[in-house]
């Protein structure tokens, strides 16, 4: 594929089940060449911890040795939800379109800190006139919704980019979120569903009914982990699994931000083994359903901040930590051209 292209957009479910099943796997050969350079590295073997495999991750996922950190990007995906009208949210749907505008003026967390680590940003607002349907009495996108927010995703990677940090915007999406993770591998709604903005008592309580009531009303769709997305999610959900196929497609690493984030891409996982490979959790969030979801993903965050705003804000954070180990695997010298002894390195 040539630098800049983004991929070809899909017209129906099916297209996105080819799209899977087409997945490229892991470049060994630049996974060897990052095996062969660390242990040369003036230091003990293994002494700079998860660093070393960081380093090795974007490598085979780049295709490419050396990795790069040059040109690392955030996209932000923003949508509204029809399940606020249950009261899911200590805040009302307007906020969305207020907080993005916030994005677009710079004034948000997230662009302070993308201007610290050069991170380039962009947020897309999709069609936030229209919320998906409220998710307790409908499905929360038709098909063709569905679809146009999916290529909105698979039209927002290009090969230029080093990594992608993946993050959202959307009042009432930790809703989707729970209810959607929820769908996909079980277990009590009062486990998946958490403060969200900052619910606590009745409203938690009234929240987590909300989840377990669009469980409920969407099971006859449980086998089905795209259909699940269409359903539960949102446009911004969709669009992000969107940028996480196309990412792969056009090997491009991916850093995913919080629970919502997260929650967009584990339907892929359950469509096909190692979907998510070359995605990396960019951090923890306060959000209890996020540890509980990483763990059934097999997923160790990078950072543990005790954050929970969004944003791609972990994932950008995460973004700093990707660029030291490559800083590290790339710039320090070998025991032969530093004329240092691999026995007096400890």
């Amino acid at each position: 594929m040539n630098a800049g292209m983004t991929m070809s957009a899909v017209t129906s479910l099916a297209d996105i089940h080819i799209l899977m099943a087409t997945l490229p796997g892991p470049d060994r050969e630049a996974g060897g060449a990052a095996d062969l350079r660390e242990p040369q590295l003036t230091k003990p073997p293994g002494s700079l911890g998860r660093l070393e495999g960081l380093a090795r991750w974007l490598s085979v996922w780049q295709g490419r040795h050396p990795p790069t950190m040059e040109r690392p990007s955030a996209r932000l995906f923003a949508g509204n939800h029809g399940v606020v009208r249950q009261g899911v949210s200590a805040f009302p749907a307007a906020v969305t379109a207020q907080m993005v505008d916030n994005f677009q003026a710079g004034g948000a967390a997230i662009n302070q800190l993308c201007r610290a680590i050069a991170v380039a940003f962009s947020a897309d607002a999709i069609e936030l006139d229209r919320p998906t349907e409220d998710i307790t009495e409908a499905a929360a996108m038709s098909e063709a919704e569905f679809l146009a927010a999916f290529n909105r995703g698979l039209g927002a990677v290009d090969r230029t980019m080093d990594v992608l940090a993946l993050g959202e915007m959307g009042i009432g999406n930790t809703t989707a979120a729970a209810a959607l993770a929820c769908a996909l591998f079980g277990g009590d709604a009062a486990a998946w569903t958490g403060p969200g903005t900052g619910l606590d008592g009745p409203d938690l309580a009234r929240k987590t009914h909300v989840v377990q009531t669009a469980v409920r009303f969407h099971q006859v769709a449980s086998g089905d982990p795209l259909d699940l997305l269409r359903r539960l999610g949102g446009r911004e959900l969709a669009a992000i699994a969107g940028a996480v196929v196309a990412a792969r497609h056009l090997r491009v690493p991916v850093v995913l931000d919080g629970f919502i984030c997260t929650a967009a891409a584990a339907p892929l996982a359950l469509l096909r083994d190692g979907a998510l490979d070359h995605c990396i959790a960019g951090h923890v969030s306060a959000e209890p359903g996020h540890h509980r979801l990483l763990a059934a993903l097999g997923k160790d965050p990078i950072l543990n901040l005790g954050m929970r705003l969004g944003e791609a804000s972990g994932a950008v954070l995460a973004l700093a930590v990707l660029r030291a180990a490559v800083a590290c695997h790339t710039g320090m010298a070998t025991f032969a051209t530093a004329g240092v002894s691999p026995a007096g390195s400890g």
